[in-house]
């Protein structure tokens, strides 16, 4: 099954590259604010279902693919 994990920083981190991109837009006349970067995680998994898929995905973030103290993910099963 094909799995999609959603990587961002929570709420109250700070995120530099974020701020850099928001700098760099609005040198370039774009008007944007609280710009925040993350990572888009694309995988396939071996299941049975959606339930099963989501709860690999989901120990493989608490166990590699996200930083508990500073980021979130949200798993979508893609099918």
């Amino acid at each position: 099954m094909k799995v999609r994990v959603l990587v961002s920083l929570k709420p109250g981190i700070l995120d530099p590259q974020g701020k850099a991109v928001e700098h760099g837009l609005a040198e370039l006349g774009f008007e944007a604010a609280q710009v925040r970067i993350g990572k888009l995680i694309e995988l396939e998994v071996s299941a049975g279902d959606a339930a099963q898929a989501r709860a690999q995905v989901q120990a493989m973030c608490e166990k590699l693919l996200v930083n508990p103290v500073m980021e979130k993910a949200q798993v979508e099963v893609l099918g």
